[in-house]
This record gives structure tokens, C-alpha cells and sequence, in this order.
């Protein structure tokens, strides 16, 4: 189990700095954008990535496995379920 909690956090310090780096890109972008005068680029549109339901199934069964087994309350597996639907 503290593999799975290790690999969680291993996630959300990437995703986290994942968004942090994509956030910083786009200000710099929006400041030369600025800087030059010239109206930004239409934003595109982004499909959610392609999650394998057996991969979501599992993280799903290890997340139960984990309040079942008093790791997680029911606030943080609730918070974890729902983060992982969303993907």
C-alpha cells in the first residue's frame, strides 16, 4: 500500500508542475503577444486523454483497497475517486 500512495503523489507532484510550467508558458506567450500588438492565436481545442478503463478500474480497486484498510479517510478517497473520473 505505501507504494500506491508514493505512485499517487508521484502524480499529482507532476500534474502540479505539469500545469505550473503550461501556466507560466502561456503568460510569456500573452506578453509578447502583447508587446508586438498582434491579437493572440485562437485557443484549441483539447480532447482528455485516452484513459485504459482496465489501468482506471485497478487505481479505483487500490483506492477502495486503501479506505477499506483505514489508509484513506472517506473525504480523501472520495477526493481521489473523483480526480481519477475525471482524468
Amino acid at each position: 500500500m505505501p507504494g500506491l500512495v508514493r505512485g499517487v503523489a508521484r502524480t499529482a507532484a507532476v500534474v502540479g508542475t505539469a500545469t505550473a510550467v503550461s501556466g507560466r508558458v502561456s503568460r510569456r506567450q500573452q506578453g509578447r503577444w502583447a508587446a508586438q500588438g498582434a491579437p493572440p492565436p485562437e485557443p484549441e481545442l483539447e480532447s482528455p486523454p485516452v484513459q485504459d478503463s482496465g489501468d482506471l478500474y485497478a487505481q479505483l480497486a487500490q483506492l477502495g483497497e486503501l479506505k477499506s484498510s483505514g489508509v484513506l479517510s472517506d473525504a480523501e478517497f472520495e477526493s481521489e475517486k473523483a480526480k481519477l473520473l475525471r482524468a
